[in-house]
């Protein structure tokens, strides 16, 4: 798999997306870390504070709202878990 694939397509499914801001950008390029970490495991399974830290995001409202909308965009699946102890799912559409 080319490791830069899944980044360029979602660069060129954005691209007319007036909907898609800078922070939807980051969150996005730090789950595409995430998922290489974790050796292109599909789903990854997230929590928050991992993806803000990588991301470089403070406010857990702007993640919260930034990953429902690229799931509700149809970008990525986020299945939260809404449990402490047990990280939220994310599908890539690949």
């Amino acid at each position: 798999m080319d490791t830069l694939e899944p980044l360029s397509a979602f660069f060129t499914a954005i691209e007319k997306d007036p909907r898609i801001s800078i922070t939807h950008i980051g969150i996005y390029a730090a789950l595409l870390q995430f998922w290489k970490i974790n050796q292109y495991t599909n789903p990854i399974q997230i929590f928050s504070y991992q993806i803000m830290d990588i991301a470089k995001i403070s406010a857990p409202a702007t993640y919260h709202k930034c990953i429902r909308d690229l799931s509700a965009f149809g970008y990525i699946h986020y299945e939260p878990s809404f449990k402490r102890n047990q990280g939220s799912k994310v599908y890539f559409s690949l």
